[in-house]
């Protein structure tokens, strides 16, 4: 069974946020790049390229993707 990355970086909301998990602990509600990037800054993962890490799995369409 192939392992999935920590991150997921969820489908547009409604509201044009998309949700960010960590281990499937909720980290907040992003609407942009800079969100994601101080999100996973909290949780210790610093340095991270939100748009190329193998960490994170992107649901829903890819970086560039934020309204429904």
């Amino acid at each position: 069974m192939a392992e999935h990355p920590p991150v997921v970086v969820h489908p547009p909301s409604p509201s044009g946020g998309r949700r960010v998990t960590v281990n499937a602990a909720i980290l907040g509600l992003a609407h942009n790049l800079r969100d994601v990037e101080e999100f996973l800054r909290r949780a210790g993962l610093d340095d991270v390229d939100v748009e190329r890490s193998s960490l994170i799995e992107w649901r829903g369409g890819g970086p560039c993707e934020w309204k429904h």
